[in-house]
């Protein structure tokens, strides 16, 4: 039996326990070939693997406590660093805490990247969803490396916790980047699409937790300012670079709550 795992979970967690366990509960996979790497991003709560109620106490799950809340980006690249020197897997997933995979999710991923080895990044299709009330939208995008490239100018193809990549992109592009805050894996999807080739596949696999405080007003404002920064940097295609920052340039003039509502109806 190969030592070789097929991938690594990453999920950076802060202050979502229950959220943390629906999201490990939902994954499905050969427990020999998967490991879920959780990086507590300093909980009020101290998060442990003796109190996460889980409904398989085979899965092997690791985990990294940071002493205090440092923010998403901070987790994320101590979970990349815990990992990059690794030579017993194969690729790297992620997922939030909060959110839910389809069960056929991580083998629909594995094997496209087996049988597609020029194909380094791979996201899917998505539902954001209320869990409460189930009022949501699907996030559909692109599939194709070429479509993708034109979409990413105005629009992020990738959703962050449908991704799966190939390890030579964490030995390539190394860790996130933290000078475009609340918008590193926007520039992260940029810098892998400059070198290798991507693809999404057309089928919802995540569903994304929505909830009206999952962003705040300000922190929209710089997510927005920060793609912007990102898109004037990585635009290749002059009139898809225009489209994307003047749709940006509108959306800062409309309530995030506004837009989520606008999508709902679609």
């Amino acid at each position: 039996m190969s030592s070789i795992k097929d991938f690594i979970l990453l999920i950076p967690c802060y202050n979502n326990f229950d959220g943390l366990v629906k999201s490990v509960n939902s994954v499905h996979y050969p427990l020999d070939k998967f490991e879920i790497l959780i990086v507590d991003d300093g909980s009020e709560i101290s998060i442990t693997i003796e109190n996460l109620k889980i409904n398989n106490s085979e899965l092997n799950i690791q985990l990294i406590r940071l002493e205090k809340n440092q923010g998403i980006v901070t987790a994320l690249n101590t979970g990349l660093k815990a990992i990059k020197n690794r030579t017993d897997y194969k690729y790297i997933a992620r997922l939030d805490a909060g959110d839910t995979c389809h069960p056929e999710r991580f083998t629909k991923q594995v094997q496209f990247l087996d049988i597609n080895p020029d194909v380094f990044l791979l996201g899917t299709w998505c539902r954001f969803e209320n869990p409460i009330t189930k009022k949501g939208y699907d996030y559909i995008t692109k599939t194709k490396h070429k479509e993708i490239i034109k979409q990413m100018h105005y629009k992020c193809s990738f959703i962050h916790p449908t991704v799966m990549f190939r390890k030579k992109v964490l030995e390539t592009i190394g860790d996130y980047p933290t000078d475009y805050q609340h918008a590193e894996d926007y520039s992260y999807f940029w810098s892998i699409m400059k070198i290798y080739k991507t693809a999404i596949l057309p089928q919802k696999l995540v569903s994304i937790e929505l909830s009206g405080s999952a962003v705040s007003s300000v922190n929209y404002r710089r997510q927005i300012g920060s793609r912007k920064k990102i898109a004037q940097k990585y635009g290749t295609i002059q009139r898809f670079k225009f489209l994307g920052i003047l749709i940006l340039l509108i959306k800062l003039l409309i309530p995030k709550s506004i837009i989520q509502c606008i999508k709902q109806l679609n």
